[in-house]
């Protein structure tokens, strides 16, 4: 399933069965599989445990998850019982800046900051609510730690097959500059953009990827290509 804007009103399923699409992203040449509880990030701790359970040992590549992960026992199950590879914690992040550092340190290199902004400010719950924190600000407070990634999301550009703005690059490049591994996300939508973002990755490697969602449904962006070029 895949959102617009995060909006749950604006929701469109692709597949029932989310371990035969992770075959066919992992036989496309997926690197990484990012995942998203959706069901989890309303409720506040993970729903679609079964599912996700399904999807990791379907698969070799590592995936990576988001959703309602909001308190050590879900991370540690995500990663230890589940298999998940990456956790991505957001809500939290904001809400508890030092319970978030503490849980990178306990799992070092397998926790991302998802960092979902709206007008340049922290989304959270599922991007139901928007904060008056600066996204800039929240991830400076994490320079120096052993993030795995910070994933950036301009919601206003996710889901609508529109194109990655040069602000949310220039944002981008700026959280890289601080010595943050990133991960772009949200408004992948052609190999225009997978280009785009290949050349700034050129320039400064700190961005390390990109997650592409619909467009690769929609048929957009090949899988196979846009590995090609990224790589």
């Amino acid at each position: 399933m895949r959102l617009r804007q995060g909006d749950y009103a604006q929701e469109t399923v692709f597949g029932d069965d989310p371990a035969e699409m992770a075959r066919r992203w992992e036989a496309e040449g997926a690197t990484r599989l990012h995942l998203v509880d959706l069901d989890g990030a309303k409720a506040g701790r993970p729903v679609n445990v079964a599912a996700i359970k399904a999807i990791v040992h379907a698969i070799a590549i590592p995936c990576e998850l988001g959703g309602g992960l909001r308190d050590q026992e879900s991370i540690r199950m995500m990663l230890e019982d589940v298999g998940v590879d990456r956790v991505i914690v957001g809500t939290q992040a904001l809400k508890q800046p030092d319970w978030f550092k503490e849980i990178v340190r306990q799992f070092p290199g397998h926790v991302a900051l998802g960092l979902d902004a709206r007008d340049g400010m922290v989304a959270t719950a599922g991007w139901l609510d928007v904060s008056h924190t600066k996204a800039l600000d929240l991830a400076k407070q994490f320079v120096g730690i052993d993030l795995a990634a910070v994933i950036y999301t301009n919601i206003a550009n996710d889901g609508m097959m529109q194109g990655v703005d040069e602000a949310t690059i220039n944002d981008m490049v700026t959280l890289a500059e601080l010595g943050l591994p990133v991960i772009a996300s949200g408004g992948v939508s052609t190999m225009a953009d997978v280009e785009r973002l290949a050349a700034v990755s050129r320039e400064q490697p700190q961005l390390v990827g990109a997650i592409i969602g619909r467009a690769i449904y929609e048929g957009t962006i090949r899988v196979a290509d846009a590995v090609r070029i990224a790589g």
